[in-house]
């Protein structure tokens, strides 16, 4: 970058607001991103610190199968009211990825509303996941009800806090 020239954030930097549920149902570093858009759809997505998104890890399948009857893929949603859209709770699993170490990932929600896609490109193509995890390595689309859209971050941390707990980690760890 030329000098004096100044870095123009994108998309995901400009029009979305970063949330952080750090270490779901109690399992260390296993962090996820809700990115919320002004008109209050929200993209989930891995932070920074998930452990796929460490050196080494090779993700080798992605699965929106989460019960013998319930499927994130079947999701069908239609209409100004997304009539057809499943309904999450914060703890809903929306999707298991297993990496080549023979780990397994739950990832989850993090806030009430209704599935509005989940991203199905991320199944022909598992590296967007690690490669690009804010914008087409997303994981799913939700959309919160409008009388919860305010309340849906309440349990959610800042960028600043989230850096907080991250420096906490890497303190505690050395």
């Amino acid at each position: 970058m030329a000098e004096g020239a100044v870095a123009v954030p994108g998309g995901a930097e400009r029009y979305f607001t970063r949330w952080y549920k750090p270490d779901v149902k109690g399992r260390p570093c296993e962090d996820f991103c809700v990115l919320q858009h002004s008109n209050r759809i929200c993209v989930i997505t891995l932070a920074e610190a998930h452990p796929l998104l460490q050196s080494g890890k090779t993700i080798k399948n992605i699965n929106y199968q989460i019960s013998a009857n319930c499927s994130r893929l079947q999701n069908k949603v239609s209409g100004k009211s997304k009539r057809g859209a499943q309904f999450l709770t914060e703890l809903a699993p929306l999707c298991r990825i297993s990496s080549s170490d023979g780990e397994e990932y739950t990832i989850y929600s993090c806030i009430r509303g209704r599935l509005i896609e989940v991203n199905e490109n991320i199944l022909s193509n598992p590296t967007l996941l690690q490669e690009k995890p804010s914008t087409e390595g997303y994981i799913a689309v939700v959309l919160p009800k409008f009388e919860e859209s305010k309340s849906i971050t309440q349990g959610l941390l800042t960028q600043k806090e989230y850096e907080e707990v991250l420096l906490k980690r890497r303190n505690s760890a050395a």
